[in-house]
């Protein structure tokens, strides 16, 4: 790709654990595409695609609110299994909101796709990207992630103005993840705090609702300053295995992957990726994609909390 930091656009990467042809496909199959494509709780009608230089793709994205944001997609460039050229955001009353490049990249099996948004403007761009995090728009990634996951997981990114080290800092210092981790609302005190490779922690968070549950976090890979693995599961005041306190047929163990990667201008992303730990019943599953808005809502809190942390 062309040499980046360009103050009118904007970069998006991600890494996903599928073979190139599956994240085109995801991308260029109208089927595929409706699972996926745009912010969580949209949903998409297609009408009609022309995957082909000069084509359109013509669709309507469905808000949560039940409002309609029809669309048309002009394909300036298309190189099958490699890279996309095209203008976003634009419909018959009114331009494109900017001109969007993705490279499709293949790492021994996996999927680096590589994004530019061009605008008009440096000013256009800020604006852009203001609005994008406000309507959730990165969460489409995610739910790609998500689609692509054989184990339906759950996953959410967000960029962090700080040096990765500092970041990691955040994940592993218990003085740190009490102050910005609880969900809104809540407080967090930790009963045991052993946060390393084979350690365990246990920790309460309470409101002033008098609700009050009690987690447990089994670390089983810590990688400094790129991984952090562990079991999530709730116990009890006295630390033995319980269940959600408001969802009972919540999986009594789930897998937590956080990734930290290195981005411009000094910054780090978070990917949290969190999936069942072991087997599962179907309402166990179903729970976790019923929940799938709430644990968007819920992280986008601590996460807000983090970014003001960090300052």
């Amino acid at each position: 790709m062309s040499a980046k930091n360009k103050p009118n656009e904007l970069y998006i990467t991600r890494i996903y654990d599928a073979p190139v042809k599956l994240v085109w496909d995801a991308w260029t199959d109208p089927a595929k595409t409706a699972k996926w494509w745009g912010p969580r709780g949209f949903t998409i009608t297609t009408h009609s695609k022309d995957l082909k230089v000069g084509g359109h793709w013509h669709y309507t994205m469905h808000g949560p609110d039940g409002v309609d944001y029809p669309n048309r997609t002009v394909y300036h460039e298309v190189v099958k299994y490699s890279r996309l050229v095209y203008d976003h955001g634009g419909y018959e009353d009114r331009p494109p909101l900017f001109r969007v490049t993705v490279d499709f990249i293949d790492l021994n099996g996996k999927t680096k796709m590589d994004m530019t948004m061009a605008l008009e403007t440096p000013e256009a761009a800020k604006e852009i990207k203001k609005f994008i995090k406000q309507a959730g728009g990165n969460s489409t990634w995610d739910r790609l992630a998500e689609y692509l996951s054989p184990n339906d997981a759950f996953v959410i990114n967000r960029s962090f103005e700080a040096p990765i080290t500092k970041v990691f800092e955040m994940w592993t210092d218990p003085k740190h993840i009490s102050k910005w981790l609880p969900p809104v609302g809540f407080n967090m005190e930790y009963l045991k705090a052993d946060v390393r490779e084979g350690g365990a922690s246990v920790y309460s968070m309470s409101n002033n609702d008098g609700i009050t549950f009690f987690g447990k976090s089994i670390y089983t890979e810590i990688k400094k300053p790129n991984k952090i693995v562990y079991r999530q599961l709730f116990v009890d005041e006295n630390g033995a295995i319980s269940r959600h306190p408001m969802a009972p047929v919540w999986p009594e163990s789930m897998l937590v992957t956080v990734t930290f990667s290195e981005e411009e201008n000094n910054s780090t992303r978070v990917t949290v990726t969190t999936e069942v730990d072991g087997p599962a019943t179907p309402e166990e599953l179903a729970a976790i994609s019923e929940a799938k808005a709430g644990m968007t809502f819920g992280w986008t809190g601590s996460f807000d909390k983090l970014e003001e942390y960090l300052k």
